[in-house]
């Protein structure tokens, strides 16, 4: 099959897509900062303020605290924070609205703005994992089921939360402000740093219901394997339902062309 026809079929078309972001993303070297090695270098800083935690009541340890924080820190920056300022970019360019005009349809669109971040978060998450093993003495996950889709659903919310909150930004200055409260409080209440365990019952009761807190939750149960089945359907629910809200909301309101 020839290139010309490949992109003519849904997978060709976004992945032509990719690649053009891919090579914008490459040019941008305050992105790549942001997007790369932020999420990296972050999670590493906090290892002081872990090990003088008191987990010998929750089941944790400093590895188990950190890992599950870490992939956290990527999904935020490396795909959430990042995508804000791709899809308002391109809608402040012209650029989806041109690509309206064409065969290509809407999802394709943001799928393909969204691949290479996504992409990024993935690659970050596993580089992550390799490293806590090392530097942390972190085993291999006991229950891979659960960090894999944890993963996963963290993924693909986290780039829909970010078509939705380009949906209310209006120059790619502001992407950071608009993005800056769901940043802050999944950094403070899903337990990227402090763990839910260590938090009042009725307290992390409420944080459950952030988006991103059922991500950790999975992750963390599926390196420690004390997450039954039975437990791991709210955190799944959690997400999926906001992953729904998400995409609902961005079918709904997402603008294609800039916000005058």
């Amino acid at each position: 099959m020839s290139g010309t026809a490949l992109t003519t079929t849904p997978a060709g078309r976004v992945a032509a897509l990719a690649r053009a972001e891919l090579t914008l993303f490459g040019r941008s070297k305050g992105m790549i900062v942001a997007a790369v090695f932020v999420p990296l270098v972050l999670p590493f800083s906090a290892r002081t303020v872990v090990k003088d935690m008191d987990l010998s009541e929750t089941g944790l340890n400093v590895g188990l605290v950190l890992l599950p924080g870490a992939i956290g820190f990527s999904l935020l920056f490396a795909v959430y924070s990042a995508l804000i300022g791709v899809f308002v970019g391109r809608r402040e360019e012209l650029v989806l609205k041109r690509l309206r005009t064409g065969e290509v349809r809407d999802r394709e669109i943001l799928a393909g703005a969204a691949l290479p971040a996504v992409g990024t978060g993935l690659v970050q998450s596993l580089l992550l994992a390799a490293g806590c093993a090392v530097l942390l003495d972190v085993s291999a996950p006991k229950a891979p089921h659960l960090a894999v889709v944890g993963l996963a659903l963290g993924l693909v919310m986290c780039a829909a939360l970010a078509a939705l909150t380009a949906s209310f930004t209006r120059t790619v200055e502001s992407a950071q402000v608009t993005g800056m409260p769901l940043m802050l409080v999944s950094m403070v209440g899903s337990g990227l740093a402090v763990p839910l365990e260590l938090m009042p019952d009725r307290l992390a009761t409420v944080l459950e219901l952030l988006p991103l807190t059922p991500v950790i939750t999975l992750l963390r149960g599926g390196w420690s394997g004390e997450l039954s089945a039975y437990e791991s359907i709210g955190p799944v629910v959690t997400a999926l339902a906001w992953t729904v809200l998400a995409v609902f909301a961005v079918r709904r309101w997402f603008r294609w062309e800039p916000r005058r």
